[in-house]
């Protein structure tokens, strides 16, 4: 069985003064405040939101 791999998501810009749908984004990756960091699985869903709001974000891929 493959390892599923899990992207750490950590918010380093703020929302405030964004467009309403990366605001939302952001919302629905579990990223409130600057600093937030969040465990996702890698899948297309996720890898959309990131493709979004890439400039807001840090992203690094670990091992389950």
């Amino acid at each position: 069985m493959a390892k599923e791999t899990l992207l750490k998501i950590k918010l380093v810009k703020s929302t405030s003064g964004r467009l309403k749908n990366h605001q939302a984004t952001a919302a629905s990756l579990g990223l409130k405040h600057i600093g937030d960091v969040v465990t996702q699985p890698n899948n297309a869903a996720t890898q959309g939101k990131i493709a979004l709001i890439r400039y807001m974000l840090e992203v690094e891929e670990v091992s389950k």
